[in-house]
C-alpha cells in the first residue's frame, strides 16, 4: 500500500491494516529463521509499510491533539 492510498483510509482501517502487516512481519521472521523465505526483500517492504501507516496515523491524530489543547 502506498502513502496516497493509505491517506484515504480512516484511522480504524489503518489500524486494521497495521495489525495485518505486523502478523505478516511475524510470519516472515519465522520463515526466515527456518530457511523457507524466498523473497527476503518482503521483510523490508513490510517494515516500511508499517512505518508509513504509523506516520499517517500520527498525522491524523495531530490536529485532534492540537484542538484539545485549546
Amino acid at each position: 500500500m502506498n502513502a496516497k492510498d493509505a491517506r484515504d483510509l480512516t484511522p480504524d482501517q489503518l489500524s486494521d491494516e497495521l495489525v495485518k502487516l505486523k502478523k505478516e512481519q511475524f510470519n516472515l521472521r519465522f520463515q526466515k529463521a527456518s530457511g523457507q523465505l524466498e523473497k527476503t526483500a518482503r521483510i523490508g517492504e513490510v517494515r516500511r509499510s508499517i512505518a508509513r501507516i504509523k506516520t499517517i496515523l500520527t498525522e491524523k491524530a495531530a490536529p485532534a491533539k492540537k484542538a484539545a489543547k485549546r
